[in-house]
């Protein structure tokens, strides 16, 4: 028996060889980019990226996107809060303005940060600045609002994004244009708000109704379930959440399922800084084991959304190819 030690090093005389030509490669010049030419268009720009990783997957995202708007099909957009800190509402309710996206789902946060920016123009305050003296949290306006948004989602049997919605749309706020619940409300798009007590700042406000909130949340999770039973062969975006919005759309996606809706055949998108286990697993991977596509895009939200946006528009801009047959 050989000494396991006796280590000597492999001859590389009989290495079998192939010929490159016959060799199976994954990357081609085909598929390489092409330079830039300044003037160029934005279309011009999307198709001198490489069609290779990411550069095919944006690409892939905006067709896919392009081609349920064009058949009607949905479009979901679910959002972390970060999307409205990253300045990108009007990016979203411009989409929205053009049919593109046919629903939106936020977390608790979301109404925060929505309606503050409808009220006063700004949002996001300074945390580590308050958080020792106990500050944080206490707007009193942004308390006031999400206690009345709940009173009139229970008085009116309203999801709580509707609910939010007509109450910025009625206010008079100087900002409502750039908030997604209002342009919600005013198009009609559903804009559903999923609710995780005790992570949100109105939470700690006295007047906040749980129990009221609970209700319009649930509520609006059945909304949500009844866009995403529509969602064969369309898309679903999960931007910058990294639970609860990947946990709400599987569970609205098996209720969807069990109560006999076809859904098998759709785009799912990720697009966040890093990979997140359940959004990779719960809205990229489990979800199109069955058929579609899943597609994650790793990057910044400022420059990923509104480029993907600009080729969406872009893409149905584009006049239809002639038939020479007619």
């Amino acid at each position: 028996m050989d000494d396991p030690k006796d280590i000597r090093p492999l001859s590389l005389s009989g290495l079998r060889t192939c010929s490159l030509a016959d060799r199976q490669s994954k990357v081609s010049v085909d598929s390489f980019a092409r330079p830039w030419g300044a003037g160029g268009t934005f279309s011009d720009f999307l198709d001198r990226l490489p069609g290779i990783l990411a550069g095919n997957d944006v690409k892939e995202v905006v067709g896919a996107m392009a081609r349920a708007a064009k058949g009607g099909r949905p479009v979901i957009f679910a959002m972390g809060a970060h999307v409205i800190k990253a300045g990108l509402s009007p990016v979203v309710i411009d989409l929205m303005e053009r049919g593109v996206i046919t629903a939106v789902a936020m977390n608790g946060a979301g109404i925060v940060h929505d309606s503050e920016v409808a009220m006063a123009g700004k949002t996001s305050e300074d945390v580590a600045a308050v958080l020792g003296t106990g500050d944080f949290g206490v707007a009193r306006e942004t308390g006031c609002f999400a206690a009345e948004a709940v009173r009139r989602a229970g008085e009116g049997s309203l999801g709580l994004g509707r609910a939010a919605g007509q109450l910025l749309l009625s206010g008079g706020h100087p900002h409502a244009d750039k908030s997604i619940l209002a342009a919600g409300a005013r198009l009609g798009i559903p804009v559903t708000v999923h609710v995780a007590l005790g992570t949100d700042i109105v939470h700690m406000h006295p007047d906040f109704d749980p129990a009221a909130a609970g209700a319009a949340s649930h509520l609006d999770f059945r909304i949500l379930a009844g866009a995403v039973a529509r969602l064969e062969g369309g898309v679903h975006i999960n931007a910058g959440s990294a639970v609860i919005l990947p946990e709400v759309f599987l569970k609205a996606l098996s209720l969807a399922r069990n109560l006999g809706h076809p859904v098998r055949r759709f785009t799912a998108v990720n697009l966040d800084f890093i990979r997140h286990y359940r959004p990779m697993t719960n809205v990229v991977s489990r979800p199109t084991a069955e058929g579609g596509r899943g597609i994650f895009l790793c990057g910044h939200h400022e420059i990923l959304l509104p480029l993907i946006a600009a080729g969406v528009i872009e893409e149905l801009d584009r006049p239809a190819p002639s038939n020479p047959q007619g």
